[in-house]
């Protein structure tokens, strides 16, 4: 690995929206080890007792310029990283995914920002009908965060046709230290001793991503020549089973002897769309359309023009994540539900479908 992608570039200040959340705290973390130096603006509290003390934290709004500008002040690379996640309400999730880009973007160019890397996700894509999925493929976005998901990206390609430097990573969904959610429902039923419900057969290939792998990737868009970054990229990890296998190693690690238990996909879908359309369900169209199907990207452009080389399979992830989980469970069993990755998501009808397993 060459001097350049392990070295911060000289001016090695960083600011990251969205720094208070799940990919926030672990980057922060990621960048401070390397010796950089670090403001956070978020719209939340910013809570890391352990880093807390070295980091410029900002409470404010990507929509806002003021905010923005405040946070950006002598920065020379912004990590893109705060969005509005699918259980917000759709009016938010616009105006904080593509109203909010558009502000960073744009407050970026007036201050002399080197280069912004833009988090992005495969949401894009949709509902594909082909894999792996490379960036060269139509976007389609499922839903208002897929959507607002792809007019973000729009508004990167603006702004690099205004020649500033823009990295735009597609991470598959991401996960580790940290990390609730969707997920802290696998971990609660594993930690308690049951059988965790897959849909389908559970035999698609399912590729996820550890966060230390994608923040591994936007260190080398930050490091690397402008040349090589200034483009779109695929992420994801390189070693991926199917779902069934990768969700058995974590019930396996649990020790309780449980098993996967496959769902009829049709009626489960069709029990899903109901209980989301009377508020009952912790799972959104996108989770429960694609969670049965293959989904996985090409890495091979990240790998071949960044030389990413991801250290973690789907299993070393989600062992790690739930380790975590267990390690929390006193700090986070009591928090209320959100919709962020950093709280639990409200449980709704599979509170009592986990008694059935």
């Amino acid at each position: 690995m060459t001097d350049n992608k392990v070295t911060p570039p000289p001016n090695n200040s960083f600011l990251v929206t969205g720094g208070a959340g799940f990919l926030g705290i672990n980057l922060i973390r990621y960048l401070l080890d390397k010796g950089c130096s670090v403001a956070s603006l978020d719209i939340a509290p910013f809570c890391a007792p352990d880093v807390e003390n070295r980091v410029n934290a900002y409470q404010g709004d990507v929509r806002n310029p003021e905010d923005v500008r405040k946070a950006m002040q002598g920065i020379s690379t912004v990590v893109h990283a705060a969005a509005a996640l699918p259980l917000c309400k759709a009016e938010e999730i616009f105006s904080i995914n593509v109203e909010g880009t558009r502000t960073v973007m744009n407050e970026a160019q007036k201050a002399g920002v080197r280069r912004v890397i833009h988090v992005s996700s495969t949401a894009v894509y949709g509902i594909p009908d082909h894999h792996p999925l490379t960036e060269n493929d139509p976007l389609s976005g499922v839903g208002p965060y897929g959507e607002s998901k792809v007019a973000a990206e729009g508004v990167c390609v603006e702004y690099r046709a205004k020649d500033l430097c823009v990295s735009v990573l597609r991470p598959k969904s991401f996960i580790g230290p940290e990390r609730l959610g969707v997920f802290a429902l696998l971990y609660e039923w594993a930690r308690d001793g049951h059988n965790f419900p897959v849909l389908g057969k559970g035999d698609n290939r399912y590729q996820y991503l550890d966060v230390e792998d994608l923040c591994e990737a936007i260190f080398l868009c930050a490091t690397l020549p402008e040349k090589k970054v200034n483009d779109t990229f695929n992420i994801g990890a390189a070693r991926f089973d199917t779902m069934k296998n990768d969700f058995q190693a974590v019930l396996d690690y649990a020790g309780h002897g449980k098993r996967i238990v496959s769902l009829p996909a049709g009626t489960a879908i069709a029990a899903l769309r109901l209980l989301e359309r009377i508020g009952l369900s912790p799972l959104y169209k996108w989770i429960y359309e694609t969670a049965g199907k293959e989904s996985f990207v090409s890495i091979e452009k990240a790998v071949n023009t960044l030389e990413y080389s991801p250290k973690h399979s789907n299993r070393d992830a989600l062992i790690r994540n739930y380790r975590w989980y267990l390690d929390h469970v006193d700090r986070h069993g009591g928090e209320t539900p959100g919709v962020t990755h950093r709280v639990p998501w409200k449980k709704g009808a599979l509170n009592i479908a986990k008694f059935f397993f």
